[in-house]
């Protein structure tokens, strides 16, 4: 199947607006698309590529404004995804450059729509609905099977593309080959976010689980008999990297396990590290020392040998998991007192870390969904900030200025930016603020567009990293913009000294005092 009918099909389904009209255009391609590409298919159409390529916004910036697309379709779904695979295997030097010039060719052989689709896909900014839950739904209508069967299957497997390509061919009897196996990573349980604990509390209507929030490495581990792996939250193993966690789960007193946790990286004084001093310690695959060892805490069980808890309610699993690894349970407090609940978030902040998870005891283990049945409640900061700059967006972002460069108040003179945010922006602010970030332009530089520092802007964010990137010194991490503020100017917003206070505080920065 050529490459240029799932990009139309795409572009169609971005511009229906019904959920179910959405479903049916997707099933009908499905239907169509040849056995061997089926599951290319059903990846691209969740927004996937397949493969990590390694190549980012200004390389395909850069690429779409230079190459002029082909003028008739020639990609098909098969030789694109060899040629994807043939760019993700590149490594070493000069691979940075052969990514490019391999990108730049896939651009080259394709149409417009073609150049659109590709652009997002790599860059994970596929923008026609709920993605792979359409395509779950799809894949029922297709194959006229329960959307719970097939959801079942994705959540267990991890790869929408095999699933679909075994409903497809197989049926019912494709879906029943996918359950709950050792080694074969699951989609973890996410959470959705609530203001407060209190409010995270009553909004169970009677007692919940209230857990650390642990800014770490989320870890899920496979273990039989003496073989342990360890696998990401994106269910790539990384058992080389992380050898405590390893040498940890096999001292469990258990033959079969999977179990769900974070890694996170301490302190001499056993407070938790910032989060990229935990991810460099990952990078690195040696052991830690005793000035940041990694440490394990665990908050699920999904396997206990031969007992399969996914459907089990949540007190259940956690009972389970306290008396077979008391010593890395996450610590929790159950509880339906909100002044307990408040109490409980302050002392997890006091401690350093990000804040706590409120989970429904009667709840399964919803593998890959992020409902209602686990909160989470982190501490946020906000910020006045001015915007130095924007860059055009992609995909359905295309044709505004999206991604927002922030800057803080140097006290000596001048601004200092601390990083950029796309998130947080209705289709009518980014309308809105296209045509006002034009009207200040200064000067651009390919898709950056740099304005006058008079738009300031209300900044939520999760907390401060150090940043070699920044003349700062500190980047913000999770920016999200709440607001405009018309009522500010730029000499009033917030200094680089309150970011760096907040740094200094999570223990991101020496004191200088």
């Amino acid at each position: 199947m050529l490459f240029e009918q799932v990009a139309q099909a795409s572009a169609e389904v971005a511009r229906t607006s019904g959920k179910k009209k959405k479903v049916e255009l997707i099933a009908a391609l499905l239907r169509g698309v040849p056995t061997d590409e089926r599951a290319i298919a059903a990846r691209h159409l969740s927004g996937e590529v397949g493969h990590k390529l390694g190549i980012g916004y200004a390389t395909v910036a850069e690429l779409r404004s230079a190459l002029p697309p082909a003028s008739a379709p020639t990609w098909t779904l098969g030789e694109l995804d060899r040629r994807f695979a043939a760019i993700a295997a590149l490594s070493g030097t000069g691979s940075g450059r052969a990514r490019k010039d391999a990108y730049g060719a896939l651009l080259a052989g394709a149409t417009q729509i073609e150049q659109g689709f590709l652009g997002a896909l790599v860059l994970g900014e596929l923008r026609q609905g709920a993605l792979d839950a359409l395509v779950v739904d799809s894949i029922a209508v297709a194959t006229s099977l329960p959307p719970r069967a097939v959801r079942s299957a994705y959540m267990l497997a991890g790869d929408i593309g095999v699933v679909a390509d075994a409903a497809l061919t197989d049926g019912a009897g494709g879906l029943s080959r996918f359950g709950l196996l050792v080694f074969r990573p699951v989609l973890p349980m996410l959470a959705q976010t609530a203001e407060t604990a209190a409010e995270a509390l009553a909004s169970f209507g009677g007692p919940a689980a209230l857990e650390l929030k642990l800014d770490g490495f989320r870890v899920q581990i496979h273990k039989d008999g003496d073989v342990v792996r360890v696998f990401s939250r994106a269910l790539n193993e990384v058992t080389a990297n992380v050898p405590e966690i390893v040498a940890h789960a096999a001292q469990l007193p258990a033959r079969r396990l999977i179990l769900d946790g974070e890694a996170i990286a301490l302190g001499p004084n056993g407070r938790p590290l910032p989060f990229q001093d935990t991810m460099k310690r990952v990078a690195r695959r040696t052991e830690g020392n005793a000035q940041s060892p990694l440490s394990l805490s665990l908050f699920d069980a999904l396997l206990i040998d031969d007992q399969t808890m996914l459907a089990m309610p949540a007190q259940e699993r956690f009972s389970a998991l306290d008396a077979l690894a008391p010593a890395h349970a996450v610590p929790r407090l159950i509880t339906a007192d909100g002044a307990e609940a408040t109490a409980f978030y302050d002392r997890a902040i006091a401690s350093g870390h990000e804040g706590v998870m409120a989970k429904a005891l009667e709840a399964p283990y919803d593998a890959g969904s992020r409902g209602a049945a686990w909160l989470k409640i982190k501490h946020v900061h906000r910020l006045d900030l001015v915007v130095l700059a924007a860059e055009w967006g992609s995909g359905r972002r295309r044709g505004y200025l999206s991604n927002l460069h922030l800057g803080a108040r140097d006290p000596g003179g001048g601004l200092v930016m601390l990083g950029k945010t796309f998130k947080g922006m209705t289709d009518e602010v980014l309308a809105w603020q296209t045509t006002a970030l034009q009207a200040l332009e200064v000067d651009r530089d390919g898709h950056v567009v740099y304005v006058r520092p008079e738009l300031v802007v209300e900044i939520a964010f999760n907390d401060v990293q150090r940043s070699s990137q920044y003349p700062g010194g500190v980047a913000l991490r999770f920016a999200r913009l709440v607001r405009y503020r018309d009522d500010k100017t730029a000499d009033q917003v917030d200094t680089i000294d309150a970011v760096r206070a907040i740094a200094i505080a999570a223990g991101v920065l020496a004191s200088t005092l």
